[in-house]
């Protein structure tokens, strides 16, 4: 058996990296850190159905011949591999970005160059041998790089980073999707950016929403005003908040928005301005544009912005593929192949009681155990929503991880084909 690892409390890099091993890995097994960044977390509780992870709890360590450890080369960084290094039997393989400084991984085979990103080694080699990867793979790949170089920035970035970027945009990496997900920077200017637009905050009501709409003279290189923005729309407490930050020296404004209401959709009206987004949060830069006239026209879109939120209602399958709770795991992953789905509602009588999943089959250790009941094995804890909700509200829902009668279910695929229109072929 061969398994991948990365550090604890897991970035965008370490796990990209993760996944992109198992591409010039066939067969390795991705082991995802219990603990991971926050951002990281979210993509992952949105994505990990297309994603082959599994827990280290899952591994059993005895079996293991090749060890695959990506974005570091300290053992110790590592969590629950201590039995496996220096272990006959067991080849060591590393690929890392660091500069070699206490690496403490006696590795068989190692790959430590130093660019912005370990997931730089990875798609360079993947181009190198033809490998093809979907859009989704590319996006994550892509957030990989855009986090450890911030956003090909920092002074650890190469042109390789860069060109590794560039091959993955030509294979629909999409930047709109990191925007939900990496984080900004942070610091005195956007602090001062900041305070100055809670200063001059002014809330008003347009086509029924409470809007905040804020204009701001901005200077040289500023990033980091999307998460000004974020945190603008918390403070003042409105359904939408929208900054046109305007440059006058190099004669351009950005514009960006973000939005609560599952009916206005910032993504759209971003797209009417040249700039584009998602129901949640969108951008647009402008040349030459005065910041009186942009607001004007974010009013003028906002009147006649009619879009409703597509409801849960409208995304779920039914009738829904149920199993009772005394079907044997053997019937259950008979059915799971069958349908094509990733997991079953276990039901008794029109009640929840619990759900059953490809993932729970890795707790089967022998062969007898696929003759008890998916009970057993089934998780108690449903995420339920009403069909009346929106594709929004249930992606909270799967980060947030929060019964009643099931009339039909809903996936993550489902709300990823609302919100990104796009799905791994």
């Amino acid at each position: 058996m061969e398994i991948i690892v990365t550090h604890k409390n897991s970035d965008f890099d370490a796990v990209a990296s993760l996944v992109a091993a198992t591409i010039l890995f066939p067969g390795a097994k991705p082991v995802l850190p219990r603990a991971l960044n926050p951002n990281v977390k979210a993509f992952v509780s949105i994505h990990k159905d297309l994603f082959p992870f599994v827990d280290l709890g899952t591994v059993d360590l005895s079996e293991v011949t090749r060890l695959i450890v990506v974005d570091t080369a300290q053992g110790h960084r590592v969590e629950g591999i201590g039995e496996l290094l220096g272990r006959k039997g067991v080849a060591i393989c590393v690929w890392d970005h660091h500069e070699a400084r206490d690496d403490d991984i006696a590795a068989d085979s190692k790959i430590q160059e130093q660019v912005g990103a370990a997931t730089t080694l990875f798609v360079e080699r993947m181009e190198k041998e033809g490998v093809t990867v979907t859009p989704m793979q590319a996006t994550l790949f892509l957030a990989g790089i855009y986090e450890d170089t911030g956003s090909l920035m920092f002074p650890t970035t190469t042109p390789r980073d860069a060109r590794a970027a560039g091959y993955l945009l030509e294979q629909q990496g999409d930047l709109n999707i990191l925007k939900n997900f990496l984080r900004p920077a942070y610091g005195p200017k956007q602090k001062q950016i900041l305070f100055e637009m809670l200063q001059n905050a002014e809330r008003t009501k347009v086509n029924g929403y409470r809007l905040s709409i804020n204009k701001i003279s901005i200077s040289g290189h500023t990033p980091g005003l999307a998460v000004v923005v974020d945190m603008y729309q918390d403070i003042v407490n409105v359904d939408a908040a929208f900054g046109i930050f305007t440059d006058e020296h190099k004669g351009r404004t950005m514009v960006i928005g973000r939005s609560e209401h599952d009916g206005l959709d910032v993504g759209k009206i971003m797209r009417s301005m040249g700039g584009g987004g998602h129901p949640g949060a969108g951008s647009a830069l402008l040349k030459n544009a005065h910041p009186d006239a942009v607001e004007a026209w974010l009013v003028e879109l906002i009147q006649g912005n009619q879009q409703t939120s597509v409801q849960i209602g409208a995304l779920m399958s039914f009738p829904v593929t149920t199993v009772s709770p005394g079907t044997s795991m053997k019937d259950a992953a008979s059915l799971l192949r069958r349908t094509g789905c990733t997991g079953l509602p276990v039901v008794e009588g029109k009640k929840i009681a619990g759900i059953i999943s490809r993932r729970d089959f890795r707790k089967i250790k022998n062969e007898k155990q696929l003759k008890a009941p998916v009970k057993a094995f089934m998780s108690q804890k449903v995420v339920t929503i009403e069909p009346g909700k929106s594709a929004m509200e249930a992606a909270r829902k799967m980060i947030k991880q929060q019964g009643g009668e099931l009339i039909g279910i809903v996936t993550r695929s489902d709300t990823m084909r609302y919100f990104y229109d796009m799905l791994p072929g």
